[in-house]
């Protein structure tokens, strides 16, 4: 059995349906859940929270992986030394933990990886770089004026569609050959604001205006919802990347035995939420 945390979102709830899809066991874990939140089969839920992580212990009994999903909250507040022990304590033989590419380029601190290394298990790193998800942050104001307002118009990323990380992490949960291993996880090919913004409006039928704003715009706006330090982060990815954070990796498409998908491709499948109405 394997047990799925931040099951209802962006990377977990694919994750469930790509392993429930295979015959697996899930145990589907997240601070807000439904009896069934991924409406394929028969998948436990539970209600929990990784910051305390004693209310993780029902949802481990049988388990012999764990998928690890930290979020912004538990960043803040949490501690996954604690989580682990709980984890292996349960007798959980390997965890995978979504991590981030900032690891492997050293924006972000390795604090994390370090403690699923140190743990015991068994363990996989998976490290996305941008997600074409964030772009549902422009859903409301393309539905309503069809504008999309975001900085650092031209500079390009290959964002990576969470669906294809979360099939990559399916991949590396049921089968063996990857304890140890570091997976970077991108698109086929990187696209910038502007470019999203065309692949949105050909995925509406109608075109998408684009606005660049600066900064210290982005950054006002950013502080709404993310903590100053985090923000700081992501504006220098966003304008600022690295080679290494604009290149393409072949792990997805490795490990896929396809190639990752576009964000054209992800436009096209979200478009309803973007306005697309016929």
């Amino acid at each position: 059995m394997i047990v799925v945390t931040g099951a209802t979102g962006n990377v977990g709830r694919p994750l469930v349906q790509a392993l429930t899809a295979t015959g697996e066991q899930v145990t589907a874990v997240s601070r807000r859940i439904s009896a069934d939140p991924t409406s394929v089969g028969t998948v436990r839920a539970f209600q929990a929270d990784l910051a305390e992580p004693e209310s993780l212990k029902p949802a481990l009994d049988g388990a012999e992986a764990i998928f690890l999903l930290t979020s912004p909250g538990f960043l803040a507040n949490g501690d996954l030394g604690d989580v682990m022990d709980v984890v292996r304590g349960a007798g959980v033989k390997r965890a995978v933990l979504l991590s981030s590419q900032g690891v492997g380029t050293q924006r972000h601190p390795s604090n994390l990886e370090d403690t699923v290394k140190q743990s015991g298990l068994e363990w996989t790193m998976l490290r996305p770089g941008n997600f074409d998800t964030n772009a549902f942050q422009w859903a409301e104001s393309v539905r309503t004026r069809r504008v999309i307002e975001a900085p650092f118009a031209d500079v390009a990323l290959p964002a990576v569609d969470p669906a294809d990380i979360a099939n990559v992490a399916a991949i590396v949960l049921r089968e063996p050959g990857h304890t140890g291993a570091t997976y970077t996880l991108t698109g086929p090919e990187p696209i910038s604001p502007r470019g999203q913004a065309t692949a949105i409006g050909q995925a509406i039928g109608e075109p998408v205006e684009f606005v660049e704003l600066t900064h210290d715009q982005a950054k006002r706006r950013m502080l709404a919802f993310m903590p100053e330090p985090v923000a700081n982060s992501t504006l220098a990815i966003l304008g600022t990347p690295t080679a290494a954070e604009q290149a393409v990796s072949p792990d997805a498409e490795h490990l896929l035995g396809r190639p990752a998908r576009t964000f054209a491709e992800w436009a096209r499948t979200n478009a309803v939420a973007f306005g697309l109405t016929s």
